[in-house]
């Protein structure tokens, strides 16, 4: 804190950070996210057995809350074959210390996922001084819009794209005399990736709007290349879902294509802010 009380009194000021300023500066800000990380991670590995139970375990279970939606879509609407009420696989651990690794990773999947909030507001703190007045303006509540996307994205993944994902892999089969046993830690690493993927791939707003920034993209472009968009999305569907399910890759594309109408809005005011600035410095 002290460095960050330092750093606003010099811009106030009119001095300036040297660059080895700027490093220590960073540092501090590194140091303190990954301070956070660790803590949420010690926090997840202590209460490891109930999260595994009722977190990580659940899209494996037939009475996981997504399937029990599904059923109760199938019932009103007579398509019986969207009911997902048994999952024809088992999980096992093939190594002798499989169980405890998988409970490390999953542990530090956990921290990064509760720390991201505060790891993210501090590496904006970081960013933030160096921006313009008009720059903050239009850049206000930053740190809430990139949290609660990627939030949404996680949750999105967690109870959409993976359920039906792992539904389709583990139940799929080529010969009824073949069983399906998995390694927990195939499992988990593709429950893992699939709600990450999903995370990630919701910041699609905030890309719109670094890149409007910059004067890489502009709405009337956004517009312009909207088929085109439509099939990368279809696109990208198809690989954050590794199952030819044409569910769940409509199921992704849906967002996404709401995600990118978005975009052309946030590129639109990114567009109407700047224009605003050059008016204001026009003399």
């Amino acid at each position: 804190m002290a460095l960050d009380q330092d750093f606003e009194k010099e811009t106030e000021d009119g001095s300036e950070m040297g660059f080895l300023d700027h490093l220590e500066e960073l540092r501090w800000h590194i140091i303190r996210a990954v301070a956070a990380i660790l803590i949420f991670t010690i926090a997840a590995f202590v209460f490891i057995n109930d999260i595994y139970h009722g977190v990580i375990m659940g899209p494996s279970r037939p009475d996981f809350w997504t399937y029990r939606m599904l059923c109760k879509v199938a019932a009103l609407t007579g398509a019986q074959g969207l009911c997902i009420d048994k999952l024809d696989f088992e999980l096992q651990s093939i190594e002798l210390g499989g169980q405890f690794s998988m409970a490390m990773v999953s542990a530090l999947v956990i921290g990064l996922l509760f720390a991201f909030p505060y790891a993210f507001w501090e590496i904006w703190r970081f960013i933030k001084p160096g921006l313009r007045g008009s720059e903050k303006t239009i850049t206000r509540g930053a740190v809430f819009y990139v949290t609660a996307l990627f939030m949404c994205g996680v949750l999105f993944g967690y109870y959409i794209v993976a359920p039906l994902a792992i539904n389709f892999l583990a139940t799929f089969k080529l010969d009824e005399s073949i069983k399906n046993q998995f390694s927990v830690n195939s499992y988990v690493s593709l429950l893992a990736v699939l709600t990450l993927a999903c995370g990630l791939t919701f910041q699609l707003p905030v890309v719109a709007f670094v890149l409007s920034r910059v004067g890489i993209i502009n709405p009337r472009l956004m517009r312009e290349y909207r088929r085109y968009a439509f099939v990368a999305i279809l696109i990208i569907a198809a690989i954050i879902t590794p199952s030819p399910d044409v569910l769940s890759q409509i199921l992704v594309s849906i967002p996404l294509w709401i995600l990118y109408e978005i975009s052309i809005f946030v590129s639109a005011y990114v567009e109407r802010a700047k224009k605003a600035d050059a008016e204001a410095e026009t003399p």
